[in-house]
């Protein structure tokens, strides 16, 4: 099929923000946890969730557009696409949809003079730094963190899946929140203990991922800022970490990394490394965020590469993942 004219082609991407609302709308009002069990009308939707019908059915119906839904004799059932806005299904993104469009949506807005003087959106909105003003509030970190967890469990765990990382006797993961992803790890390294240094009030919930994994013994929190010291440790894992700081916060940790370890020390960074070309791909979009949201951004191989030999640590290269993920390797020289 012919691609429609570029008039149309803009006025669909133009519609984004309603798309990305109707997904949050559904999935706030729980809509694809009801559809879970098999086909539901709308009238019945909206009975079981005290909604307008009128409404849900335009919803509902918009749904389809996007193929979130399908519609059939039975009424709506979910696909494969609005399974992952389900709270239980594997690989879901509910939580990352409630995230972005609780805390990303209304910062966006100031984009364009983001743009034209370089300074943060989030930090204008928020009246401070975005990662200072989710720490203020407990359920906010929550909500955060289950974010990333839908990240962990819908991309990283792909992407940790088929990485060797040897045999190290300690791994620890900096900015490694609740733990889930270095548990994941260590689930495959039977003789490897680790650590995950995060801010006391992300740290906490450690205790209860190592438990729910049976890694009492080998996975525990420590409580501590990666920009003022790290642990020394064989191996660093960090997991879309470097993209949420500028060049000078990255080199701070980076440079912390080079002073605690021993020679020979293993860093592994899982990164949104931007591909070359004007290919479409996770990392552009993701750094429309950063650059909205944090002092981040997402970088190429190239200034990778400058990021850590700056910091006196010997670039090896990047892996590909099956993900969008790759893994940028490098060591203490």
């Amino acid at each position: 099929m012919d691609a429609p004219p570029p008039p149309i082609q803009m006025v669909q991407l133009l519609a984004g923000f309603q798309v990305s609302q109707a997904l949050y709308a559904a999935a706030k009002l729980g809509i694809p946890d009801l559809l879970a069990d098999g086909p539901q009308t709308a009238a019945q939707v909206a009975h079981a969730r005290q909604l307008n019908e009128a409404s849900t059915a335009r919803l509902m119906r918009s749904l389809t557009g996007f193929g979130v839904l399908a519609s059939d004799g039975d009424g709506y059932r979910l696909t494969p696409l609005g399974d992952t806005l389900r709270s239980d299904a594997p690989g879901s993104m509910r939580n990352l949809a409630l995230m972005w469009m609780e805390t990303h949506y209304l910062p966006f807005a100031g984009l364009t003079d983001t743009v034209r003087t370089g300074n943060v959106a989030a930090t204008e909105h928020y009246g401070m730094p975005f990662f200072a003003w989710l720490s203020g509030d407990h359920d906010r970190v929550a909500q955060f963190s289950g974010a990333m967890a839908n990240l962990t469990d819908g991309i990283k765990a792909h992407a940790i899946a088929g990485y060797d990382f040897g045999a190290p006797s300690l791994i620890t993961d900096l900015g490694g929140a609740d733990g889930t992803l270095l548990a994941m790890i260590l689930g495959r390294l039977p003789d490897t203990a680790g650590v995950v240094l995060d801010l006391p009030h992300v740290v906490s919930a450690v205790p209860t991922v190592a438990k729910e994994h049976g890694l009492d013994d080998r996975l525990t929190g420590q409580p501590g800022d990666f920009f003022e010291a790290v642990p020394p440790s064989e191996v660093y894992v960090m997991s879309m970490v470097l993209h949420d700081w500028s060049d000078a916060e990255a080199l701070t940790l980076l440079r912390n990394i080079a002073s605690a370890a021993e020679p020979g020390a293993q860093i592994r960074a899982f990164e949104l490394v931007v591909p070359p070309g004007d290919a479409p791909h996770m990392s552009k979009m993701v750094d429309l965020t950063m650059l909205a949201i944090t002092t981040g951004r997402e970088r190429d191989e190239t200034e990778l590469r400058e990021l850590f030999t700056a910091a006196g640590l010997v670039f090896d290269g990047i892996v590909a993942t099956p993900t969008p993920l790759s893994v940028v390797e490098a060591h203490v020289a």
